[in-house]
């Protein structure tokens, strides 16, 4: 089971930044297609950005694109998600994913609130 650890969540001001990070200790990192995932309370989990194994390649959600950007550094095992102009609509609690074939990694998520 590959270990995820997100982290840069907290409460935040419309119009404000934040950046998430997600650090994958310890293993084949760059052999994994990272996504960043978020669940607002009361609604289904969904996809917000996704990035290829080499980082050429990205896909967002259009509720984000234009505002969000995911990036990745193979060297430090870590995915980031930039998220600018933040808006209430994306407090949610934010999730990393690694995805090999078939199999799936989650972190334990990071809290983002988007609120005056």
């Amino acid at each position: 089971q590959v270990q995820l650890v997100e982290s840069g969540g907290g409460l935040v001001q419309p119009g404000g930044s934040l950046r998430l990070s997600c650090a994958a200790p310890g293993f084949t990192f760059s052999s994994y297609a990272m996504s960043w995932y978020r669940q607002a309370p009361g609604k289904e989990r969904e996809l917000v950005a996704g990035i290829s194994i080499d980082g050429r390649y990205t896909s967002y959600a259009d509720s984000v694109k234009g505002r969000f950007t995911i990036s990745r550094d193979n060297a430090k095992n870590t995915v980031y998600l930039q998220m600018n102009n933040l808006k209430p609509e994306d407090t949610a609690v934010y999730y990393c994913k690694a995805t090999r074939g078939f199999v799936a990694s989650w972190g334990q998520g990071t809290q983002v609130t988007v609120s005056s």
